[in-house]
């Protein structure tokens, strides 16, 4: 007897339908998709340094110890209020971080002094008797300070405040 010949070809024949293999597809579409992501966050951020630890040295600078340098000794100075002769006496005492700002603050002491003198000896009494009247009065002198760094070649900046640590009006 003859044999009916049969419409599909054997595995591995020419003429055989192709079994598609979806898991091989989708690795392939996955490994594209992921280089591609990969590659453009690279161009994106230009192969740049880590923001979080770029942020974290530029923190280590700002939390260095404050150096409190002290204007010794206290200045006094005397003013008229009301025709009586009345006396101030201010400590102060400058904040930096900086040891450069440091050094050339203490080797332009006697210009300091000299500035600061002259700007808490211009006082009226009712200037400073007030809290408003001493914080101006603490701002004016910083900004002396400040610009007298200026001068010298520092950076104002770093001189981040002055504080007045006793003020006694009599």
């Amino acid at each position: 007897m003859a044999e009916i010949p049969t419409l599909a070809a054997a595995p591995g024949q020419e003429g055989a339908p192709a079994k598609k293999k979806p898991w091989l597809i989708i690795a392939i579409v996955a490994v594209v998709v992921l280089g591609a992501a990969g590659a453009g966050a690279f161009f994106l951020l230009g192969g740049k340094s880590d923001p979080k630890k770029a942020h974290a040295e530029e923190k280590k600078e700002e939390r260095l110890p404050p150096i409190y340098i002290a204007l010794d000794p206290p200045f006094v100075v005397n003013f008229e209020a009301e025709s009586a002769v009345r006396f101030l006496q201010v400590t102060a005492q400058i904040m930096t971080r900086d040891l450069e700002t440091e050094k050339l603050v203490k080797e332009n002491d006697p210009r300091l002094r000299n500035d600061l003198l002259l700007i808490l000896g211009g006082q009226t009494y009712a200037s400073v008797a007030t809290t408003e009247g001493k914080e101006a009065l603490r701002t004016r002198c910083l900004d002396a300070t400040r610009a007298i760094v200026k001068d010298m070649g520092g950076e104002p900046a770093k001189i981040e405040a002055l504080y007045f640590t006793s003020f006694v009006m009599q």
